[in-house]
């Protein structure tokens, strides 16, 4: 009866109290709450919204719904960053070893694939052996002895949202701001952090497409963050075209692992140490933005932050000799290029469909359960804007057979389109977010 009450006051426009949504959310994880009601209240929300007051109680549910990350007293700062889900989007597995080689300790706790976007663990597990299924005393000693972990949301950390989030896929009710907010938010303050730092996506690849709803959703975890004492900084970044080259799991890990060596994508390597600048500035591991990024330059160049990424794959279980030979990764057995139908300039390399194209080959998924093809996806070296002639290679199909080779085609003949003239993409980097505000990012 409770949840039924619930369900009706919010579909009529009321709110729901903090102790309210406390009864509900134990309810539910103590299985006295059925799936069904709970879809009806999301919905519900969809349509109707959450305060902010709700959606600091929703979040706070979760949150005490299930264990933290313990943290010592006397321990390294800790930061993660969280991305929003984007295509081609391997920014979290160069991240986390990269700013764990610069001082801080990196609690990185991902998620698969959802929807047209990739998921971190399914690419961190192409990686033969290892392991992302830790517990939380697992993931603290790690944290202990090598300084950053690459994990999956556990049973025992906020267990609320691992059903919601299934129902939030399966309801289509994903986009809702205070949804997206509160089940971020309710696993990144499980980890005890100092800081997070977001990196927002916008354009059409994106969840939130709009720059209006972006920077809500960015204030909106800000403030959830600061009720709890943890600093939170946002860059709205670019997902009107893939980011990097490689989209795909193995495909994209082998370019985090070249990224970590100083030879990824010009894109890759501009956000990843934009990002890392703010995670080790906002933790406090580093004084400033110039010497946060001298510090992963010098990182990267001298191999120390390809070498944390090998001591995090050796820990979790994985082959560490990967990161000198990635050539270990799972490979496709049919590759084929792709060229240009014609010249032109490139007009568009649609995020969507790409991403979309990487699940027909087997790379995602379309239900929970199902298996994923590490091996397959696209290199695609074509960038808005590019001119090209025509035949002139656009980028690479990888595929389990002949018949993927052709799904792989026929996304990319509709992901990529070449004409006469070519709108100025997104700029990469557009807005940075903090408690004092929104300004435009200006930093090259």
């Amino acid at each position: 009866m409770l949840a039924y009450r619930l369900i009706e006051r919010k579909r009529d426009g009321g709110r729901l109290e903090a102790g309210e949504w406390r009864a509900l959310v134990r309810a539910y994880v103590a299985g006295h709450v059925p799936d069904y009601q709970m879809a009806a209240l999301l919905m519900a929300i969809f349509w109707r919204g959450l305060d902010r007051s709700e959606t600091a109680a929703l979040t706070e549910a979760m949150l005490m719904s299930g264990a933290s990350l313990p943290k010592a007293p006397d321990g390294l700062p800790r930061v993660d960053k969280h991305s929003t889900g984007g295509v081609g989007d391997k920014v979290s597995l160069v991240l986390a070893p990269l700013v764990a080689a610069c001082g801080a300790q990196v609690p990185m706790m991902s998620g698969r694939g959802l929807g047209h976007t990739g998921g971190t663990l399914d690419k961190l597990e192409a990686i033969p052996g290892l392991r992302t299924a830790l517990t939380l005393a697992e993931a603290s000693a790690q944290l202990e002895h090598v300084g950053c972990v690459l994990m999956g949301q556990t049973d025992e950390i906020a267990p609320a949202d691992r059903g919601l989030y299934a129902l939030r896929e399966a309801t289509a009710t994903i986009e809702s701001i205070p949804l997206i907010a509160a089940s971020i938010m309710s696993k990144k303050l499980a980890e005890g952090l100092d800081a997070l730092v977001l990196d927002v996506k916008r354009g059409s690849g994106s969840f939130l497409p709009e720059l209006d709803r972006v920077l809500e959703l960015a204030r909106l975890m800000i403030d959830l963050g600061a009720e709890r004492g943890t600093t939170v900084i946002a860059l709205v970044t670019a997902m009107d075209r893939p980011l990097g080259r490689a989209c795909g799991n193995a495909l994209e890990t082998e370019e985090a692992i070249h990224a970590l060596r100083g030879d990824g994508p010009p894109d890759l390597m501009a956000l990843s140490y934009a990002l890392g600048a703010e995670m080790l500035v906002a933790a406090g591991a580093a004084g400033d933005e110039e010497e946060a990024r001298r510090r992963m330059e010098i990182a990267v160049s001298t191999g120390t932050a390809a070498a944390k990424f090998a001591a995090i794959i050796e820990a979790q279980g994985g082959n560490p000799s990967v990161i000198d030979d990635p050539a270990i990764l799972p490979q496709a057995a049919e590759c084929e290029l792709f060229a240009a139908p014609h010249r032109g300039f490139v007009a568009a390399v649609e995020p969507r469909i790409v991403g979309r194209g990487v699940v027909a080959l087997g790379g995602g998924r379309t239900r929970v359960e199902d298996a994923i093809d590490p091996s397959v996806g696209f290199v695609i070296t074509a960038k808005p804007g590019d001119w090209v002639d025509a035949s002139e290679p656009l980028a690479t199909i990888f595929a389990r057979d002949a018949a993927g080779v052709a799904l792989g085609r026929a996304a990319l003949t509709q992901a990529i389109r070449i004409a006469d003239e070519a709108d100025l993409p997104l700029p990469l980097i557009s807005h940075r977010i903090s408690a004092s505000g929104v300004e435009r990012y200006s930093r090259t």
